[in-house]
């Protein structure tokens, strides 16, 4: 079936000035549909609807967004199985996990239809005798949301639903490479009885469209997912018109196994967070810390691991690791495998294109050892199927390792020692620590981000996403003389 989409401008469906084609990364002869891309002149179209729906919005109380934001997240996690099948055909990762995927953005949209009806304020006495104080939380106003494409329906909706639970309204930007999901979520937003223009939809080339978005002064705030070295030009054009920005970039996660651990569930957990979706999210774990004790049985056990992976088709029962998401993405991947080669390091397994029934962006899960730190590929987010294991003869060594790095994302210890970590909780400098357990996979009722150079801004997710979707407003009150 060929999906034609259009973007979602100020409520209406539109096209653009042309169409990308929207292929199969599992089968390349397999063109899923096409996709406007907008003009910028559309964009101006929407911020303007957008900045009207707002305070159209605002005006409409809690109930009411607390009664829409529940529409969406109940339809999403009854849809979860269609349109999650539409994300294993277009991104590429296994159906269970697209299904997943989907239902989980729907409980985003649940938990902040509760927190759009949960909006407490403060009160307080001035020092000044007879004057009262009210602190409030407001919506920022418009806000530019710019989504990645490994994540195309998990990551708009944790940014989505509180932007709307909260009053704004929302300019979306998706990724090219996963159009048609995003339409699908756009379609469920927009059938709800909203403001026309409170969320508008719109594909298109970064450097045009996204440039245009971040620099637009009908935009109140930014939240951006993706690379560093686009989420600082970002920062940049934000900070000519003081614009509030929110942003998740790179990481290069580690995983501390210590002599202490249960070997096999390290394994278990180590493999799952580094192949886990292809490689192909910030969380995964691409440096692998191991004590000396334990390393040669590691390894061991973790190439064995590796290669029992099943690699194929996204649709395909069984299925553990889908394709790599573009050709281009693919040769980076290969790049990173010449490279950590060139720098020493021992390809244990894994690392080359895989043969699959249909001619798709396959790859082999790879575990590079006898890797140092100061290697390229243990210094670079890769976003591959790849992991490097590093030797540790101490656990001061091995957190020493581990927070050596720009990143300060997610990271991972296994230990059963209670006291070793206590202090890795302490001492480990990154936003999202994991004790026995993998690093990727985290709550939507809690706070996640980084340190470092992977976030700037605000917390995403739970109660803390109040700081970036609100700002606050303290009004003192003085009722004269009661006489």
């Amino acid at each position: 079936m060929t999906i034609e989409t259009r973007n979602l401008i100020a409520g209406d469906w539109l096209d653009g000035a042309g169409t990308i084609a929207n292929v199969n990364p599992s089968d390349i002869t397999d063109i899923i549909g096409h996709h406007a891309q907008a003009t910028t002149s559309q964009l101006d179209d929407a911020v303007a609807a957008a900045r009207i729906a707002q305070q159209a919005w605002w005006d409409a109380g809690i109930q009411k967004r607390h009664d829409v934001l529940m529409a969406i997240g109940t339809e999403m996690m009854a849809r979860a199985e269609d349109i999650g099948t539409l994300i294993a055909r277009e991104e590429g990762k296994p159906k269970a996990e697209g299904k997943g995927e989907v239902y989980r953005a729907g409980q985003f949209f649940t938990y902040y239809a509760a927190e759009a009806l949960r909006q407490i304020g403060d009160h307080a006495q001035s020092v000044r005798p007879g004057i009262e104080i009210d602190v409030r939380r407001e919506p920022v106003g418009v806000v530019a949301i710019i989504s990645p494409w490994n994540f195309p329906v998990a990551t708009p909706s944790w940014k989505i639903a509180p932007a709307l639970a909260f009053g704004n309204a929302v300019i979306w930007k998706p990724a090219n490479l996963t159009p048609a999901s995003a339409a699908a979520i756009a379609e469920i937003i927009n059938r709800q009885d909203i403001p026309k223009g409170l969320l508008s939809m719109l594909a298109g080339p970064g450097a045009e469209i996204g440039q245009r978005l971040v620099e637009h002064r009908g935009v109140d705030a930014i939240s951006f997912t993706g690379s560093v070295p686009v989420g600082r030009g970002i920062a940049a054009a934000a900070m000519a018109s003081m614009t509030k920005v929110q942003m998740e970039m790179g990481s290069k996660n580690p995983m501390i196994v210590m002599d202490d651990a249960d070997l096999d569930l390290a394994v278990s957990h180590c493999s799952n967070a580094a192949f886990g979706a292809t490689g192909q999210k910030c969380t995964a774990a691409s440096r692998l810390i191991v004590h000396a004790d334990v390393h040669d049985a590691f390894v061991e056990k973790l190439a064995v691991a590796a290669q029992a992976f099943k690699v194929g088709h996204a649709l395909d029962d069984g299925t553990q690791i889908g394709p790599v998401v573009s050709e281009a993405q693919l040769n980076s991947n290969l790049g990173y495998i010449v490279t950590g080669k060139a720098e020493g390091a021992e390809l244990i397994c894994g690392g080359g294109r895989v043969e699959a029934r249909t001619d798709g962006h396959y790859m082999a899960p790879a575990v590079f050892a006898g890797t140092t730190n100061d290697m390229k590929i243990n210094r670079e987010e890769m976003f591959a199927p790849i992991t490097c294991v590093m030797k540790a003869h101490s656990y001061a060594e091995a957190l020493a390792i581990a927070n050596d790095s720009e990143f300060g994302l997610t990271a991972g210890i296994m230990t059963t020692n209670l006291a070793r970590a206590n202090h890795f909780r302490a001492n480990m400098r990154a936003g999202t620590l994991m004790v026995n357990l993998p690093t990727a996979g985290t709550d939507y009722h809690v706070p996640f981000g980084g340190r470092g150079a992977s976030s700037f801004g605000p917390r995403e997710q739970g109660q803390y996403a109040v700081e970036f979707y609100t700002t606050v407003k303290t009004t003192y009150l003085s009722g004269g003389d009661p006489a």
